[in-house]
């Protein structure tokens, strides 16, 4: 990357931060605001690419000894995110499953390829091993506006929900993304899902 670009990229990276940090005081989490995606209270179906996954990976998918309901965006851990975020990014190839393995749907770790649960798979490994809490770093599905299926990282911060997306470079708040959010995995629990409670105008948009 060019100096050029790379003094670009920060000084985005500054400024969205910044309007990141006037969504809500730092000491007043407020889950019922806009910049968090309400969820139902019961349990959902898990989807299958996850269920295999966690079938071949039971010790990723276990109800959590800790809860965190959200992680302190400091600008420490802001510019994580943003550099997991790139390099992920930048070093998966996007691929198709019925590409890569024949098959229509398959969650695994990305090897220089992969889709977009692969994308979010390899961006909450790498944020776990940089010491972020596993119960703050939400698997989600939604759905883009052609009504295709897609996944997404979903950040859960006290300055709301973020989206680390394989198809947009920018973290955004989720009520700023173009998806009809679906569901995401439990925050207690890895292995369960719950629904998300998405009833934005985009999703009169959704066919």
């Amino acid at each position: 990357m060019s100096t050029t670009k790379k003094a670009l990229s920060a000084a985005l990276a500054g400024a969205l931060f910044a309007l990141v940090a006037t969504v809500a005081p730092a000491q007043a989490l407020d889950i019922t605001n806009i910049a968090f995606v309400q969820t139902s209270a019961s349990v959902t179906s898990i989807p299958i690419g996850h269920a295999e996954f966690c079938a071949s990976r039971p010790g990723e998918c276990q109800p959590h000894a800790q809860v965190v309901a959200a992680v302190e965006l400091t600008p420490g851990r802001w510019n994580e995110l943003l550099t997991i975020n790139a390099h992920v990014n930048d070093t998966v190839i996007a691929v198709s499953d019925n590409d890569l393995y024949n098959v229509n749907e398959f969650w695994t770790y990305p090897n220089g390829y992969g889709d977009c649960e692969d994308f979010v798979l390899a961006k909450r490994r790498d944020l776990i091993n940089a010491g972020w809490p596993a119960s703050a770093l939400l698997i989600a599905v939604v759905r883009e506006r052609n009504g295709d299926g897609h996944a997404v990282l979903m950040v859960r911060t006290d300055r709301g929900d973020l989206v680390l997306d394989n198809q947009e470079g920018t973290i955004k708040l989720w009520n700023e993304t173009p998806y009809q959010y679906v569901k995401r995995q439990s925050q207690a629990d890895a292995g369960k899902w719950v629904d998300m409670l998405d009833d934005r105008q985009v999703v009169a948009a959704i066919n």
